[in-house]
């Protein structure tokens, strides 16, 4: 059984020590410092390739090798919590978060910064779960949703504040700027955290399962890895699938091992609750559908209109700051009307607002795209706030570290499969249409050719070689730009399919009844 640290007898009382409220403004500003990284990195990567010399793979691993380890940690960092505290746990992720954010900062190579990037993400995968369990304990069932909806309110204002700060410190001082930032708020959230969270851990919880966090950290890095490498690889080259098959084999023998360990990482039986495990594939597919379809609004916005990293954060600023009023609501929804209705209605909303998205043109204006980012923080805040209380309201509160993990683990996988796996399509698009497109305008092609321009069309660059005469990159550009949205209609519109299903797998969702009884293996 889970329990709070009780002070020593006679001890005083630290005022405001353990309240809900000030807990939830506690864990917030640690999960702000996170979100605000996430977003100001993606805004400071061209930037940091030309200071640092790096090259496209370069930079996508400043991103993968930090997602790779935030992926592969998270369940097992849960576990820590109900182990060890999850105030505790939590303090570390913060104090790690804030010390490896300022040393990227000082880093002088690539090398270096990358490897900083993955320490960082273990730090990362401590502070998140730790936060959904310490919310679980400081709230009754009743006031969870609200709670949840309240914290998710707080990841829409660093999103909304990521992109505009971001590139407000990447034009006026430096890329390095963008991690020093947080350095400031992992400070106060360290000295908020240390005076008004209450320790709780799991009681009945003796040791680390070595074995399990061995499969389970395998299986997790042979996934990612094989969805990250895939687009490079091939989705049918040898080593995607050695990877794919490695990830196969380490889950069926994590699988067995958990139905016998005495204390497992993972309880089987934990899945016996119909929407943990519903919950649990949502938040895989809202991820997928959001993360994926707007990984390339970024390329769209930068590449085919030409507009600064500020000027593209900003246009994405509705569905930011959308968040802000739709979590909290979304919260109250679910407390009125269960999470069965809410969530179902919330993916119907995000597959209209990609469906919007799937019909932009080329000179699409402000309001054009806000409309549709609005509707999607409206769609994704029932989702977002419904299955996470769904997957940690539900699991026994001694197993709240663990599903915190699980569904941070589920995002996280979620959004690189979709980043992956919607890239390929897109890709594939973009190929099959790029000879049409140049062929309308007048530009003869190779198969050769396409092959060697459908890589950087398909991130919104037109490959005009310098020297190019004005009327021929005219015509390359539009050729390039036109292909590159045909790419991306068809993504969004893959999306739309993807959060339709995910309504339906809604409806089979239930409440369950918060118990905390303990899970047993199997």
């Amino acid at each position: 059984m889970a329990q709070a640290v009780a002070a020593p007898p006679g001890a005083p009382v630290r005022r405001g020590h353990g309240h809900p409220w000030l807990t939830l403004l506690a864990v917030a500003l640690g999960v702000i410092m996170v979100m605000l990284d996430g977003t100001v990195v993606a805004i400071a990567n061209p930037v940091i390739g030309q200071d640092l010399n790096a090259s496209l793979a370069d930079l996508q691993w400043v991103t993968s090798g930090y997602l790779l380890s935030l992926a592969v940690f998270l369940i097992t960092a849960g576990k820590l919590g109900d182990l060890f505290g999850h105030k505790r746990v939590f303090m570390v992720g913060i104090a790690g978060f804030a010390v490896t954010s300022l040393a990227i900062g000082l880093s002088q190579s690539v090398g270096l910064l990358i490897a900083l990037r993955v320490l960082q993400g273990l730090f990362g995968a401590l502070l998140q779960p730790a936060a959904l369990a310490l919310l679980r304990s400081a709230f009754p069932a009743e006031r969870l949703n609200m709670a949840i909806g309240i914290w998710g309110a707080a990841i829409g204002v660093s999103s909304a504040a990521g992109p505009i700060v971001g590139g407000l410190l990447v034009e006026n001082v430096s890329w390095q700027s963008v991690f020093f930032i947080n350095v400031p708020v992992g400070v106060v959230a360290l000295l908020v955290g240390m005076w008004v969270i209450k320790e709780s851990r799991a009681e009945s919880l003796s040791k680390i399962d070595i074995p399990g966090v061995v499969l389970l950290s395998g299986a997790m890095f042979c996934l990612v890895w094989a969805i990250i490498k895939a687009p490079e690889y091939g989705w049918l080259d040898g080593r995607t699938l050695g990877f794919a098959a490695a990830t196969v084999v380490l889950g069926a023998a994590f699988v067995y091992w958990q139905g016998r360990a005495r204390e497992p990482l993972l309880p089987l039986g934990l899945f016996r609750n119909a929407s943990v495990s519903i919950g649990t594939a949502l938040m895989v597919l809202m991820a997928f559908s959001m993360f994926g379809a707007m990984f390339f609004l970024t390329f769209y916005f930068q590449g085919v209109h030409g507009l600064s990293p500020l000027e593209s954060g900003m246009r994405m600023l509705p569905m930011s700051a959308g968040m802000i009023v739709a979590s909290p609501l979304a919260g109250f929804a679910l407390t009125k009307f269960g999470p069965r209705v809410p969530i179902a209605a919330g993916m119907l909303i995000t597959a209209t607002s990609m469906f919007l998205l799937s019909r932009l043109g080329l000179e699409a204006g402000y309001v054009e795209t806000a409309i549709p980012f609005a509707l999607l923080a409206f769609g994704l805040s029932p989702v977002m706030v419904g299955a996470t209380e769904v997957i940690v309201g539900n699991a026994p509160l001694e197993l709240s570290g663990v599903a915190g993990g699980m569904q941070q683990s589920a995002m996280q996988v979620g959004g690189s499969l979709g980043t992956a796996v919607l890239g390929a399509l897109i890709t594939a698009k973009v190929a099959d249409v790029l000879p049409g497109h140049m062929a309308a305008n007048n530009i003869p092609s190779t198969p050769a050719q396409i092959e060697a321009l459908k890589g950087p069309v398909s991130l919104g660059v037109a490959p005009v070689p310098p020297g190019t005469p004005q009327p021929v990159a005219d015509a390359l550009t539009s050729a390039a730009h036109l292909s590159f949205l045909d790419g991306m209609h068809f993504g969004f519109t893959v999306a739309v399919v993807v959060a339709v299903v995910a309504a339906g797998l809604a409806l089979f969702v239930k409440a369950g009844r918060k118990t905390d009884i303990p899970v047993h293996a199997g």
